[in-house]
């Protein structure tokens, strides 16, 4: 058995009227610093989106998470938070914003595989 290592994980929702408080999840965030790993995966169901807020755009929601994927891979071009050490950018990508896709509360566990265990998570709690 490989050795388990702690993570954190922030599921991505696309939340189109914060008045009303509905929001559809759209992706997940993980970060272990052990292993030196921080990806997004995202899976966005425009029919689920457009269900909520018919006039939501589909195009913001895309670049929201493709601006969410630019910072995990470090991205230079998406500004000085891009090129921080992972433990920042993770702590930037999980912090509250208003924006029409926002991160949900931080989770933990442990795992042998970070990136496979971002492929459940996103099968468990977006797909």
């Amino acid at each position: 058995m490989s050795a388990r290592m702690p993570y954190q994980y922030v599921t991505l929702r696309c939340v189109p009227r914060v008045d009303r408080e509905e929001f559809v999840n759209v992706g997940v965030l993980a970060y272990c610093q052990e292993a030196d790993f921080l990806a997004a995966a995202c899976d966005v169901r425009t029919d689920r989106l457009q269900a909520l807020w018919p006039a939501l755009d589909p195009v913001a929601v895309t670049a929201a998470l493709a601006f969410v994927e630019g910072v995990c891979r470090g991205d230079a071009a998406l500004g000085e938070v891009a090129l921080s050490d992972l433990g920042t950018r993770f702590g930037f990508l999980k912090a509250p914003r208003s924006t029409v896709v926002q991160p949900g509360p931080v989770h933990g566990g442990t795992t042998a595989d970070p990136a496979a265990e971002l492929q459940r998570l996103l099968a468990v709690l977006v797909s």
